[in-house]
């Protein structure tokens, strides 16, 4: 299901000795169905906000939101029931068993079949061996996963993840991950909140990051470019002077820089520059060993995106 809102703002009022706070402001934003879209932005910012107005749980102030065909604040029912949802901090009941606490839930959502469906989810995130056991003496992965089962007893076709791997070892944390991309797979809409950017570059097809208001949005390559451009390095045994005076000739190049025995040059299409860069340096007496691209990571993209916002 594809998502849109327009001009979505949620205000809440503070004590009438304090102003309003503005948690979203004018949050106008597009999610392909099937994508796999992430909400970034430092603690405060909104994150867990939006997914909260998006899911129904609360109502926005002003702007409109629609998840498929169904409006926010007007389709209600509809929405939740085609929507998941997995809190940063999900409550089960722990004294009753991780059987018992699915189903509870599953017939809350009116699933069909009961039993297979929290059978299909325990077998899927390796819980079915501990079914019988009491939920409070899980760890925290597998109440983690216990968690997303939930969320999905009722096949929604959106769901909405807020930091799903918060607190995992790695192996827990990769389970998840991988169940994700499984989901993606299936063509689900998945909306994933995260202080984990290196989960969301691996996971995510396009991220917002935002702080109450949007400040950008793209796939992390394309910020990555807008940002940073695109550098190539030369690992030579040694460089010279003449080297980059060399390089600064082509009309093509960007910019020339030497550290040690590196030089970095910006292109904009270093597939189709390297070959002749490579081949007039060798010309020009360079013994070049390697040759790579600095690579910018999500962090680093989000960091000068935020620290652009503060200095606005």
């Amino acid at each position: 299901m594809k998502i849109t809102t327009e001009n979505l703002t949620k205000v809440f009022n503070a004590h009438r000795k304090q102003p309003p706070i503005v948690a979203v402001e004018n949050l106008t934003l597009e999610i392909n169905e099937g994508e796999v879209f992430g909400l970034l932005g430092p603690n405060g910012a909104g994150k867990t906000t939006t997914v909260r107005m998006l899911t129904t749980l609360i109502a926005p102030t002003s702007g409109e939101a629609y998840i498929g065909p169904w409006k926010v604040g007007r389709d209600d029912r509809h929405i939740r029931q085609a929507v998941g949802l997995l809190t940063e901090a999900p409550g089960m009941y722990e004294a009753l068993s991780a059987e018992k606490n699915l189903t509870i839930y599953a017939r809350l959502y009116n699933v069909h079949d009961v039993k297979g469906q929290v059978e299909k989810y325990l077998r899927m995130l390796g819980l079915w061996e501990r079914r019988f056991d009491p939920v409070g003496s899980f760890s925290k992965g597998m109440r983690q996963k216990l968690a997303i089962a939930r969320a999905l007893l009722h096949e929604p076709r959106v769901l909405f993840l807020d930091e799903p791997t918060s607190g995992l070892d790695p192996e827990a944390a990769k389970l998840v991950r991988d169940f994700i991309e499984e989901l993606e797979s299936e063509g689900r809409t998945i909306i994933l909140c995260t202080h984990n950017l290196d989960e969301a570059e691996r996971l995510c097809q396009r991220v917002a990051i935002f702080k109450t208001r949007l400040i950008a949005v793209d796939t992390p390559e394309n910020l990555r470019k807008r940002l940073f451009g695109r550098k190539v390095v030369f690992h030579l045994r040694h460089v010279q002077p003449q080297f980059v005076d060399l390089l600064r000739t082509f009309p093509f190049v960007e910019e020339v820089s030497a550290f040690e025995n590196r030089l970095v040059v910006g292109l904009s299409d270093p597939e189709g520059q390297n070959p002749l860069l490579v081949r007039r340096l060798v010309e020009a007496g360079a013994e070049i060993q390697f040759v790579g691209e600095l690579r910018h990571t999500l962090e680093d993209v989000y960091l000068r995106t935020i620290q652009g916002q503060h200095g606005a």
